[in-house]
């Protein structure tokens, strides 16, 4: 879902939504006849972050962990390739299963590799910083202005 979904009334009053479940401390839904239920918080704060995605004009999907991508929507959902995600694939470093001559991959296989490829980034960046802050090559005080 995306905010064009949603009418300008409608997205003009996600703010006041967001603000209004912010303040909230005990979540929940009432029905039209008065039945109210009790949220469980972690499903209420990932009510609230859809909310605030679509406020941000970002699109939402939501899919279970076994739902399937093919190599292309994959390859787009990590930000490479097709042929360059196919190789991943060939070389063991993602799980997948075919469908006829096809490849699929599981949504949950998916997020574990851009998990660990984030956790990889991470380690290299800090190991990085590290190699520069201690041969004095970075200096800890610019603030991003010239001299």
């Amino acid at each position: 879902m995306d905010a064009s979904m949603l009418s300008a009334k409608e997205r003009a009053q996600l703010p006041s939504l967001l603000d209004f479940a912010r303040r909230t401390r005990r979540p929940s839904l009432k029905a039209r006849d008065g039945t109210e239920i009790a949220l469980p918080q972690a499903l209420f704060d990932l009510l609230v972050r859809v909310v605030e995605d679509i406020r941000q004009g970002k699109a939402v999907v939501l899919m279970p962990e076994q739902g399937t991508f093919t190599t292309q929507a994959a390859a787009n959902m990590l930000g490479m390739s097709r042929q360059y995600f196919v190789n991943l694939l060939e070389k063991g470093e993602i799980p997948f299963h075919r469908v006829g001559s096809h490849r699929r991959v599981y949504f949950k296989d998916l997020h574990a590799y851009s998990k660990k490829r984030d956790a990889e980034r991470r380690t290299g960046l800090n190991k990085l910083f590290k190699t520069l802050r201690d041969g004095k090559q970075y200096d800890t005080d610019y603030t991003g202005e010239d001299a």
